[in-house]
């Protein structure tokens, strides 16, 4: 019998990302001329990946965004970022040790994220977790991301795991309407990165700590069985 996956979002479930991405993008903004944005605006701005977020950033500095202007400050977020990765990261608070157990109770687990792939891996290697992880899923991996169901999809089959008995776990609606078009049960954390809080988006199940997560796992995979 095939094992199923937990499939975790990174940014804003896993990981509190703000300030290195923060700090990426007001590099990039000041050094064009433009004004630093403070970071609880940045926290509702991630979730969609790094062309949308540097997006968000342009449009709430009121900057019209074009391919023109949009494109060499992406580039330049990149470089930056890929060197400041893990400055300020770090998990979220008993988030590994969770999965850990998760893990030794017999679960596969993955990641799926709208992070580019050449930042997502090596932001799991910065933060010593790659051997919690049967597989790293980025956003551009496959030829479409989240909300669409084929990252997800494709981040359990890279793990050698069943789609059936999955659970996804995440902080947004981009994550929420991923499992749901992968047509699995979801459980949301309350504490990420989103501009609609997770309550109102429907997931099976709302957390806010991970000390609440192995409970919340035994309750949907009991709900989940099959019959």
């Amino acid at each position: 019998m095939t094992t199923p996956v937990l499939v975790f979002d990174l940014d804003g479930t896993l990981l509190e990302t703000m300030g290195d991405l923060t700090a990426s993008m007001n590099h990039v903004l000041v050094e064009a001329g433009f004004e630093a944005i403070e970071p609880e605006r940045v926290r509702k701005m991630v979730g969609a990946g790094v062309k949308v977020l540097m997006s968000r950033g342009l449009e709430a500095s009121k900057i019209e965004v074009t391919d023109e202007v949009l494109e060499p400050l992406l580039a330049k977020f990149i470089r930056y970022y890929e060197t400041h990765i893990a400055d300020k990261t770090q998990a979220f608070p008993q988030a590994l040790e969770t999965v850990a157990r998760l893990r030794d109770a017999g679960w596969k687990t993955a990641i799926c994220t709208n992070k580019l792939e050449k930042l997502a891996k090596p932001l799991v290697r910065a933060m010593e977790m790659e051997h919690l992880f049967d597989a790293v899923v980025g956003g551009d991996t496959f030829s479409k991301n989240k909300p669409d169901a084929m990252p997800v999809f494709g981040a359990i089959d890279i793990a050698g795991g069943s789609r059936a008995g999955s659970i996804f776990i995440g902080d947004s609606k981009a994550d929420i309407s991923a499992a749901r078009n992968a047509g699995l049960p979801v459980i949301a954390v309350d504490f990420g990165y989103t501009d609609i809080p997770v309550r109102e988006l429907g997931p099976d199940v709302v957390i806010s700590h991970y000390n609440q997560l192995e409970a919340a796992v035994k309750e949907l995979s009991a709900e989940n069985a099959p019959t």
